[in-house]
């Protein structure tokens, strides 16, 4: 019988001592004690020791047996599919038995131990384990009722969608009702268990769960004033979540569940105020918002301000009476993983907007993120956000009383708070304030130079979010002072303030754009100078606010003098990292924008620098394929390296167009390209064809030899499902495209079909369709016959999309195609010609031959149909097309 096993004493107290040695907080004892457990993970009966020490040897110290027990869980998830059945028999067997064991650090290690074994796939191999737990919540002994809640708890965590599937028999129809019925339990700590694990249940809308929504519900309001914080805090999150997944049932009592929420915002515990602020967060998303909370935001909007004050356990934790701290060194585990935005290509618009402001709301309320990541603080302020967004200027009627009296009050703590609630309101009160702002933006630039720290950063992150207006009024009166504070503020002797004026100032770069040329050297000046004095954290915001100076006034940064004091300490940053170093992502990303904008200025640094991207693309590949190989030698590779490098490259061909034909020549980029273009991961593929595009701009005479490789998969990547990648692939054929001429016709074929649906279909985003736009007009100009039997399919989209984009050269060999087209097919123009019509007024200046081709197609039109017909016709144009056609084309 497997149950009578016994350890070997001796095997027991060198297990023991093992156990003890990796309490040691010495790193070379953990070191020796790691390998030492990985050999004995060689016997079979190691792990029985492992659980004797857990459940058996209560002789032991509780932390020493509970380590014994998380070795075992590590165990579980690396190995459990080899362990021998007697093994496994043998801990499901003790995990039960000691579900109750009298210490809560046991009793929650069993847990996490059954959770785990749950996890690997054993639910439906251990089928007595959710019965035999539910039969233990009826035990009169509370430690067994509540061990076996806390693992229940665990498991409905870590497997709610198996335990609403059929592969267990729906077992959650029995459980659902039972723990419903401990909600009245007489201990807080089974009542808070019984809520959390049926929250689980909420979100994914459990069948089991909504057959007994209105009990729960009721429930819940019998528990809303309970002394217990853990319970109240459930109690909240619950309501949350049913906000999102069945308001219909908490309608009828929205009036009453606000003013709990209300309390429950200023709760004393403040996690139970987190929880309950989440709710004005998830309320703003709903429609019924503004209806149901209007009555209530005069109260509400003082509770949520006074909830963005710093608390004294966040002053601690963030050493906010540490004023002076940029000598000393970044602790290494502060530094977040950076992500790499690869590439997309996409058109100008007019009113100079690039596509950026699709999905890019990076200054989101993220001042202060490497304290205890999301408090109280930051779900106020960002509620506060959300409803500004929602009640526009309706809001100020209540925060501008409160305004007055934080923005100028003599605590620098009640201060503060009010510069944070300036800025959030920030974006939905814009209107509103702009009346304010000429006496508001120099008071906060005066603020910039305030004596404490944490008001100097939070007033750059404020100012940040006026930055719109600031670059509207004549630069003299706001910009200017704003730009020389923020300078300053830039080499702040406080790190988290030089943090904060590097993301605000950046945030001014691209609202400034060239508005800034005249003051480029003071610029350069200082960031050059916060080089030499950053430690290694701010150093990563510091190269993206170069980066986006750089994408911000473009080639008036190729000046002598400016490369002279910026190039040589990027280089010798460049110089210094290694190629295994994450660091060298925003390096790259910043030399990219920084070579677009240099163009042939960039051109004495480019060879080890292109030399050096080409190494890391051929690096990465390499490293793949002997990790496809022989995957427990080797890890996966980080492909960020080569997408950031295929991202530099780009800017490389941009910057420099044809001075960049040597450099191809000489390597082997072309054949890396084809790999990379056929990469199971869609941002390496996406960096690659943007890659090709640029290269087939700079240098089509070495990607030509290889486009019969390449169309092909060009046309395999016409899915609008990843969106930025479909989008890079049709943008490299459009310029492909225009490179080959007639010779194209073979392969249009294979794109053409997909172009054509994905201009057709619905929810498509601007970008893509203004590309697909583009390159379908392309394809036309050099094979109309080949696309023009197509257009009537094509033409209403095609015209829309293109209509809000400024005169360029893509537009440009777009229009010609779309022209050509016409006239090879004039019957498939014919429904949609008021669309064509409106298309051909969009543009300023087109050049004479394109101006000459819109009037032939307007008049053969007009004098087909005849004049009464005309008239008819063009009585039904909007009156601004109809008088722009009349002056610029006589029709």
């Amino acid at each position: 019988m497997e149950c009578q096993w016994k350890p070997d004493e001796q095997g027991l107290q060198q297990i023991l001592q093992l156990l003890k040695e990796s309490q040691s907080p010495d790193t070379s004892t953990q070191r020796s004690v790691q390998q030492k457990l990985e050999q004995l993970n060689q016997y079979p009966d190691f792990n029985n020791y492992l659980i004797f020490v857990l459940t058996k040897l209560k002789t032991e110290d509780e932390p020493t047996r509970s380590l014994s027990g998380l070795i075992l869980k590590n165990n579980v998830k690396a190995h459990y599919q080899n362990f021998p059945n007697g093994v496994s028999d043998f801990i499901k067997n003790e995990c039960l038995q000691n579900i109750g064991d009298s210490s809560p650090l046991i009793r929650a290690t069993v847990g996490i131990l059954i959770t785990t074994i749950a996890s690997k796939g054993e639910l439906q191999n251990w089928p007595e384990l959710l019965p035999k737990l539910c039969l233990l919540l009826d035990s009169e002994d509370y430690n067994t009722c509540e061990g076996a809640f806390g693992a229940l708890q665990k498991i409905c965590e870590d497997s709610a969608e198996i335990l609403d599937s059929d592969m267990l028999d729906r077992p959650l129809n029995v459980m659902i009702p039972k723990f419903l019925q401990f909600f009245k339990h007489n201990s807080p700590k089974i009542r808070s268990h019984a809520i959390a694990c049926v929250n689980q249940f909420i979100i994914s809308r459990t069948q089991a769960l909504m057959l007994h929504i209105d009990p729960f519900i009721e429930n819940l309001f019998a528990l809303a004033g309970d002394e217990e914080p853990e319970v109240r805090k459930n109690v909240c999150r619950a309501l949350v979540m049913l906000l999102e997944v069945r308001l219909d049932r908490l309608l009828p009592q929205m009036h009453n569940i606000i003013e709990y929420m209300l309390q429950r915002t200023q709760d004393q515990d403040e996690n139970v105020a987190l929880e309950a602020c989440e709710f004005w967060l998830t309320l703003a998303e709903q429609p019924v918002c503004k209806e149901v909370l209007c009555g209530h935001l005069h109260k509400l909007t003082p509770v949520l301000v006074n909830g963005m004050k710093y608390s004294e356990i966040d002053i601690i934790l963030l050493k906010g009476d540490v004023e002076e701290d940029e000598a000393i060194p970044d602790n290494e585990q502060d530094i977040r993983p950076r992500f790499h935005r690869s590439r997309t290509v996409a058109q100008q618009h007019e009113g100079g907007d690039s596509i950026e402001d699709e999905e890019d709301d990076e200054d989101d309320l993220d001042d202060d993120e490497t304290i205890s990541d999301w408090n109280l603080r930051k779900c106020s302020a960002a509620a506060l956000d959300v409803l500004a967004n929602v009640f526009r200027d309706d809001l100020l009627l209540h925060i501008l009383p409160l305004l007055k009296e934080l923005l100028f009050h003599p605590e620098w703590l009640i201060k503060e708070s009010g510069i944070l609630v300036l800025g959030a309101i920030a974006e939905g009160c814009m209107q509103g304030m702009i009346a304010y702002l000429p006496e508001l933006i120099p008071h906060l630039v005066q603020c910039l130079s305030d004596k404490k720290a944490l008001v100097r950063s939070i007033t750059c992150w404020t100012l940040s979010r006026y930055a719109h207006w600031v670059v509207s009024q004549p630069p003299d009166t706001y910009l200017k002072p704003l730009m020389t504070e923020l300078l300053k503020r830039i080499l702040d002797s406080n790190k988290r303030v030089q943090e904060a004026a590097c993301s605000a100032f950046a945030t001014l770069e691209e609202e400034a754009c060239t508005e800034l040329v005249p003051y480029l050297a003071y610029i350069l000046d200082t960031l050059v100078f916060a080089f030499s004095k950053y430690q290694h954290k701010n150093l990563l915001i510091l190269y993206d606010a170069i980066g986006t100076l750089a994408d911000s006034v473009g080639h008036h940064l190729n000046k002598p003098e400016y490369i002279q004091m910026l190039m040589p300490p990027l280089i010798q940053k460049w110089n210094q990292l290694k190629d295994e170093d994450k660091d060298l992502f925003p390096l790259l990303e910043c030399l990219s924008s920084v070579a677009t904008a240099l163009q042939s200025g960039f051109l004495p640094y480019c060879e080890p620098v292109y030399q050096r991207c080409v190494n890391l693309v051929q690096k990465t590949l390499a490293h793949a394929v002997l990790h496809q190989t022989q995957p427990d030698f080797y890890e996966a590779p980080d492909k960020d390296f080569m997408i950031v490098a295929l991202d530099l490259l780009s800017g490389l061909a941009e910057g420099l167009g044809g001075n960049i034909e040597q450099l191809v020549a000489r390597s082997n980029i072309l054949t890396l390209m084809y790999q990379c273009m056929q990469d199971k991961m869609p941002e390496v593929r996406q960096s690659s064809f943007a890659l090709l595009g640029d290269l087939t701009k700079a240098c089509f005479q070495h990607v030509k030899p290889c486009i019969a490789n390449f169309m092909p998969i060009l046309g395999t990547n016409l899915n609008p499902e990843l969106i930025s990648v479909c989008n890079n692939a049709t943008w490299a054929i459009g310029e492909i495209s225009i490179q080959m001429g007639s010779e194209m016709q073979p392969y249009v074929p294979m794109v053409l079909q997909q172009l054509v649906e994905i201009i057709n279909r619905p929810n498509t985003p601007k970008t893509l369709l203004e590309n697909t736009a583009i390159t379908i007009g392309r394809l036309g100009y050099v094979c109309p016959q080949e696309v023009a039997p197509m257009l009537q399919q094509f033409i209403r989209p095609w015209c829309t999309s293109l209509r809000n984009i400024r005169d360029n050269e893509e537009k440009d060999s777009a229009f010609r195609g779309i022209c050509t087209m016409i006239t090879v097919n004039p019957g498939g123009v014919v429904q949609d010609f008021i669309f064509f019509c409106d298309a051909v007024a969009s543009w300023m200046n087109p050049k004479d031959d394109l101006r000459e081709m819109f009037y032939k197609i307007l008049h053969g039109f007009k004098n087909q149909v005849g004049d009464e017909n005309w008239r008819r016709f063009s009585d039904q144009f909007p009156l601004p097309l109809k008088e722009r056609l009349a002056a610029f084309y006589g029709v």
